[in-house]
């Protein structure tokens, strides 16, 4: 079985000049000569195996292009799996890996899955670690709960609904030029379409739809984007109740509580869809490097809107950067969360207080960045904002809390807020970690807890920032 050539010049060129590189420099980069890429931007030489190791490290998202369009997908993934810190100690060649995808491809499927196998049951072990040692039965999972599961565990992407909404929103948008459709043709969407009556009112409810009557009231004490998102959601709830009802009905959630909460939750993520169509919101994010106020501004989107939709775009073959995004309210509880990367949130109990998202809670409006290392070894780059949304009156308190958004730091030149930041500094990064109960760090001055899985080594005549050493 022979090797397919892989020639990629015009792409590579395309990147060069994205990214404002002249040959020279973006030869150094590649670890070879100028004349040598000459060549191949001008298809005279394939890309090697070691090249293409050295795209996907350097640039992550283009390289998945490339790949794709080649066919090499299966080596890709064969890549990806074999980047794991687990195999740190005996890193395999990136010609070794080549070799495998081309000359053993079920062997390499198969190490492929299991790898994936691997990763989620290590996820699953933390769900009941935390589970048992919080006090909570795994099998007593609130609705809420199982919904919020159900997101994490189908990638936080649903793609019959996202391509749906992806249509809805080009019929809205008709020959506007802009990237979002306006407030007014949902509204002429709701009224003419679908005969629905729109009341602006005051009332204890941001949003509040009369199927019968065919009437419904949006608060207007809401930000502009709040009520946008409103209309957004009722359109999608009515328009796209097919697609949503499909979905519900192959989910695997056991009691009626948590299916209806899931309709709920798709028709929010179809509404984001709508209001972010998932093509243009993927160029739009590549292009800006994932400056959140400037997609907030260009889609009409609050903050948090952007970020979570920003966390969704996992579409095979039209990939976004691999996210992880949350929400913690002022007590640090986290109360909207999932991730696409490695790093795993804390489901039962706080999160790490060495985290910035705890200290972006409490300072509102202000962006902070962190570079942050779990146990595992990987480094994260991430920002966080603290947030207000107000009530619209005196007599209720508004809500306060943070949004979280960051990815794993080889991605860190798409990325904004990494900007000046050099992520293999040593001692740059903060040593986080999942929760106290599951962490295994030894020398962190901030724990709550010990480890659940490990004793403690009590000293009376000794005493440091905890009264206990690990054992």
């Amino acid at each position: 079985m022979t090797r397919q050539r892989i020639f990629a010049g015009s792409r590579l060129r395309q990147l060069r000049a994205e990214r404002g590189l002249r040959q020279a420099g973006f030869a150094a980069k590649l670890g070879i000569s100028t004349s040598y890429l000459s060549q191949i931007e001008h298809d005279d030489r394939p890309l090697t195996p070691a090249l293409l190791d050295r795209l996907q490290k350097l640039f992550p998202l283009e390289w998945e292009e490339v790949a794709a369009d080649a066919g090499d997908r299966r080596a890709g993934a064969l890549r990806e799996a074999a980047a794991d810190p687990l195999f740190a100690a005996a890193p395999i060649a990136p010609e070794q890996l080549e070799r495998a995808a081309l000359q053993q491809p079920q062997l390499a499927d198969q190490f492929v899955a299991l790898h994936a196998a691997y990763r989620r049951a290590g996820q699953r072990l933390q769900i009941i670690d935390e589970a048992l040692t919080g006090g909570t039965a795994e099998g007593s999972r609130l609705p809420w709960e199982e919904v919020r599961d159900w997101f994490h565990d189908a990638g936080n992407y649903v793609d019959r609904l996202d391509r749906a909404a992806e249509e809805l929103a080009k019929g809205l948008r008709g020959a506007s030029s802009a990237p979002s459709p306006a407030v007014e043709a949902i509204e002429r969407r709701l009224q003419g379409g679908l005969g629905i009556s729109i009341v602006y009112r005051q009332s204890e409810s941001l949003r509040d739809f009369d199927a019968t009557m065919r009437h419904l009231v949006i608060d207007p004490s809401q930000p502009p984007e709040s009520r946008r998102f409103q209309l957004a959601h009722q359109l999608a709830a009515l328009a796209l109740a097919d697609e949503i009802a499909a979905v519900v009905e192959a989910s695997p959630l056991r009691t009626a509580a948590a299916r209806q909460l899931l309709h709920v939750g798709l028709a929010n993520y179809a509404a984001g869809a709508v209001l972010m169509p998932y093509t243009p919101f993927r160029a739009s994010a590549r292009a800006v490097r994932h400056d959140i106020d400037r997609l907030r501004l260009e889609y009409g989107v609050s903050f948090e809107q952007a970020c979570h939709r920003l966390s969704t775009l996992q579409r095979p073959g039209a990939r976004g950067i691999p996210m992880f995004f949350c929400r913690v309210d002022m007590a640090g509880n986290i109360t909207k969360r999932h991730s696409a990367t490695r790093l795993q949130f804390a489901r039962f109990g706080g999160a790490c207080p060495l985290w910035i998202v705890h200290e972006a809670a409490a300072i509102p409006d202000r962006i902070l960045f962190q570079l942050a290392e779990t146990p595992d070894g990987l480094r994260y780059v991430s920002m966080a904002k603290g947030l207000v949304k107000p009530s619209g009156s005196y007599a209720r308190a508004p809500r306060r809390y943070a949004v979280a958004l960051g990815c794993e730091a080889r991605y860190a030149a798409d990325f904004v807020y990494a900007d000046g930041v050099d992520v293999d500094a040593p001692q740059a990064a903060a040593r986080i970690g999942p929760s106290c109960r599951i962490c295994p760090r030894d020398d962190c001055d901030q724990r709550a807890f010990p480890p659940s899985d490990r004793p403690i080594l009590v000293d009376p005549d000794r005493r440091d920032v905890v009264p206990y050493r690990i054992g």
